[in-house]
């Protein structure tokens, strides 16, 4: 369980391709400090475990299915990233609950800057528009952000200078893929209310 706070803007140093999977090799001195073998850390919102660690860098297997569903099949050596590990129990729950179970991909749509923040327009995939309301709470390339408008096939978001400066939503462009991860409350509300609602609709 993560929070969508990031610790740390990473870099991947190198990926192996390993047929319907990849390892990933990647840099990250602050979230790679007291890990271990089999820990949990969420690259770009992707919830990975750690299969080997060394001087300030981990590696990560991929699947197939992550690959498919994330943008981390579009990362190669050089790649900055967004790096956290999970929260313990007890800490402050910063962002929101994130699961680091990413529901799909959007695209980097347009950029307009202000004075001391910028609005970022994202695409959405027609099967999430449901789970995204304005005010509402959205994972973005594993950051927790607050949904500034939900359009029907977009969203906006407010970023100030600290998550620009200190993620890779400050260096993303458009075009950029994005990894989302919606409100894993509004998935579990909509299970639990579908059958009533349906059976009452008869």
């Amino acid at each position: 369980m993560f929070t969508g706070i990031v610790e740390e803007l990473g870099e991947v140093t190198a990926v192996e391709e390993l047929g319907d999977s990849s390892r990933f090799r990647l840099r990250g001195p602050v979230v790679t400090e007291g890990a271990k073998h089999g820990d949990s850390i969420a690259v770009n919102g992707v919830c990975l475990t750690v299969v080997d660690l060394e001087d300030g860098e981990f590696t990560a297997d991929v699947m197939a299915e992550t690959l498919n569903r994330s943008s981390l099949g579009a990362l190669g050596a050089g790649s900055r990233v967004n790096l956290e590990r999970p929260m313990a129990v007890g800490d402050r729950l910063g962002g929101h609950i994130v699961q680091g179970h990413v529901d799909g991909t959007g695209t980097i749509v347009e950029r307009k800057p202000s004075e001391n923040w910028e609005i970022v327009k994202v695409s959405l995939p027609a099967d999430l528009t449901r789970y995204v309301v304005e005010k509402g709470s959205i994972t973005v390339d594993g950051v927790s952000l607050t949904v500034v408008d939900a359009g029907p096939d977009y969203f906006t978001i407010s970023l100030i200078p600290t998550t620009l400066a200190l993620t890779t939503l400050g260096i993303k462009q458009p075009g950029d893929p994005v990894n989302l991860e919606v409100d894993v409350i509004a998935k579990y509300v909509e299970r639990l209310l579908g059958p009533s609602t349906r059976e009452s609709a008869k």
